[in-house]
């Protein structure tokens, strides 16, 4: 990352402020040794700003960390909207559940526990459809998540998913590992699937959007 790069995101991020909800989340995930992967501020303020621009009333996260993103979703929904969770670590759901109540938010949310590629199954079993969706999880799997996304959502809903240039990785042609090869086939379904319309921006680590046709 460039040193201009690294002091525009500082800019922006001191624009933005505290945030006391958020600020509880980072000190909790500190507190149990989870890893600080947590969406950048700046795309946490884009999150609720694109669920409640969309309208959506269900939204779909995969990877619920410390409910940092969790937060940023929730307090984009519509009145009566619900935010479903999926995380694989039950002790990780409930530092995110814990993480919601204390921000106001806890009734707006549902957490599902396990492989979220079973979840996920399940979900389409119940004939659940939703309007947006923030992918966040195992890298490998990305692909994945995406396809499901697009046969779980909505028509016009909208799909994101964070750290689209893996630090740098995805764009530097001597890394070929499999996250990075997941990653560049995630990125190029988005933009590039003609059921999709998508863009990737570029600033903090990436962030892959797309609304679906």
């Amino acid at each position: 990352m460039s040193t201009e790069q690294e002091a525009t995101e500082r800019y922006v991020d001191g624009l933005l402020g505290d945030d006391a909800d958020l600020a509880r989340v980072h000190a909790a995930i500190e507190a149990q040794g989870m890893p600080q992967i947590s969406i950048a501020p700046g795309y946490g303020r884009l999150l609720t700003m694109l669920v409640r621009m969309s309208g959506a009333r269900n939204v779909l996260e995969i990877g619920a960390l410390g409910g940092y993103s969790g937060i940023c979703l929730a307090r984009g929904l519509q009145a009566g909207g619900k935010l479903t969770s999926l995380e694989l670590k039950e002790e990780y759901a409930a530092t995110a559940r814990n993480n919601l109540e204390a921000a106001g938010l806890g009734d707006r949310v549902e957490y599902v526990i396990g492989d979220a590629k079973e979840s996920l199954a399940a979900l389409e079993q119940e004939g659940r459809k939703f309007d947006f969706f923030f992918i966040d999880a195992d890298k490998d799997s990305y692909p994945a998540y995406l396809e499901w996304a697009i046969k779980l959502g909505n028509p016009g809903a909208v799909i994101t998913g964070d750290n689209a240039l893996l630090h740098g990785r995805t764009i530097d042609p001597d890394k070929n590992g499999p996250s990075v090869q997941a990653m560049r086939e995630f990125n190029q379904t988005m933009v590039g699937d003609e059921r999709l319309t998508g863009t990737l921006l570029p600033a903090y680590d990436g962030l892959a959007i797309a609304m679906i046709k």
